[in-house]
């Protein structure tokens, strides 16, 4: 059973994961900010991905484009005929609706009547240079995705990559939605995880279907359970302007099964017009049979704040530990905030100098965190529930023996180790 979601974003405010933008002046709808350990889980989010997807691989390299892009680049790419979603106002108390996102034909909020669906472009709008016209008019990407596109004759020549082969990108990217909810699962400000994966036409629908279990796997390999997960084709109705064939990634969420991630056949769609608006030619030539085409690009595309709360909610566990009511974020130990807590058992003068001796010996290896507040089981309780992975607990007879005890989160085992050795044994259980 899902949980409830109140319990997350209740954890997520309190320790410090991510909590309502701008908050000291009411909030701003759709916008958050993410706290030290938010900022942590995010990181190794992006980091994980960043392994799997560039380091990790030969065919794929990384490029961080502009968040401006000249406006020709939508109109180019059909943002700004296509980029919509249907919007109603209700009669009665005026609030606005996503009309594909009501299940009945009333406002939510008074019952009263709704307009008619009209389409709503969901680009942010500003303007460059002192002067608000027309000729000034740029918008916030509300994807990574175009500037690897723009970027890819000049990215191929570079490093002389040979298809199939990928370019990959992170950042932040801007939808002015009609109804943000669920937390930072729909926000109007968010990170993207994308690669654009340029291959022949023929090898295409194998590679889509491919790079589909590939992303699939990746979750499984950081932890997610598989009963959280599932595949789901796109029907031809849902497939977007550019798209021959797309399938989501779906996380069961304490609402329902949502959206994690899309892997998308976009054909030549991008690259052809492109060249057609700019006049500068992106096809591709084999230098084995000087044979010059498009390439159809395959397109993974996940969100790191997205998977971020996914992860938070699938590792989020409840058990009762001596009798009482415990709660753990089982996070997989690449993902976790702080790999490792390192708890004094008092704040006895002699015991601080040896526990901060072992803190400093630490911090160059790992993200760590310090506590030496309240009593012993109370910090390992807080720990578990960030999810720290291992806690070091320095005690009395560390300063006869020069030995320390790994407290491991999920099973709670202990094991006795000499402050010598204890980047290594940290290091093989972390790595393991």
């Amino acid at each position: 059973m899902p949980i409830d979601f109140e319990k997350i974003t209740s954890l997520a405010k309190r320790r410090g994961f991510f909590f309502q933008g701008s908050e000291i002046y009411g909030g701003l709808n759709g916008t958050w900010d993410y706290g030290p350990l938010g900022v942590e889980l995010l990181k190794n989010v992006k980091q994980a991905w960043w392994r799997a997807m560039v380091q990790m691989r030969d065919d794929i390299v990384g490029i961080d484009s502009a968040i401006l892009l000249n406006p020709e680049v939508w109109r180019a790419s059909g943002h700004l005929e296509n980029f919509t979603d249907p919007l109603v106002d209700c009669k009665e108390c005026k609030m606005r609706w996503r009309a594909d996102h009501l299940e009945g034909d009333r406002c939510p909020n008074c019952g009263g009547e709704l307009t008619e669906p009209r389409q709503f472009n969901l680009m942010f709008k500003t303007f460059v240079g002192p002067v608000e016209g027309d000729a000034a008019v740029v918008y916030l990407r509300p994807e990574t995705a175009q500037g690897i596109f723009v970027d890819f004759k000049a990215v191929q020549g570079m490093t002389r990559k040979r298809l199939p082969f990928g370019i990959a990108q992170q950042g932040k990217s801007f939808r002015n939605e009609i109804s943000p909810g669920n937390s930072i699962f729909r926000s109007r400000e968010f990170e993207q995880m994308e690669c654009e994966y340029f291959v022949r036409p023929e090898q295409a629908d194998e590679a889509y279907r491919s790079w589909v279990q590939e992303r699939y796997n990746w979750y499984l390999s950081l932890g997610m359970k598989p009963e959280s997960l599932r595949l789901r084709e796109h029907e031809q109705s849902e497939l977007s302007h550019y798209s021959a064939g797309t399938t989501d990634v779906e996380f069961l969420y304490p609402w329902g099964w949502g959206e994690l991630e899309g892997i998308a056949n976009r054909t030549d769609f991008d690259l052809r017009r492109h060249s057609e608006f700019s006049g500068k030619d992106l096809s591709y030539v084999d230098e084995t049979t000087s044979e010059k085409f498009y390439p159809y690009v395959i397109e993974p595309a996940a969100g790191a704040t997205r998977s971020a709360l996914a992860f938070m909610c699938d590792a989020y566990d409840e058990a009762v530990v001596n009798g009482e009511q415990r709660t753990f974020l089982r996070l997989h130990k690449s993902l976790a905030p702080y790999k490792v807590a390192v708890l004094p058992l008092s704040k006895k003068e002699n015991l601080s100098a040896v526990a901060r001796q072992v803190e400093k010996s630490l911090r160059p290896h790992f993200m760590i965190t310090y506590d030496e507040t309240q009593s012993i089981g109370k910090r390992y309780a807080r720990q578990d529930e960030i999810g720290t992975p291992y806690c070091v607990t320095v005690d009395f007879d560390s300063l006869e023996d020069h030995a320390v005890t790994i407290r491991e989160r999920d099973s709670m085992a202990q094991e006795r180790v000499p402050i010598a050795e204890l980047v290594p044994a940290l290091r093989e259980k972390l790595e393991g």
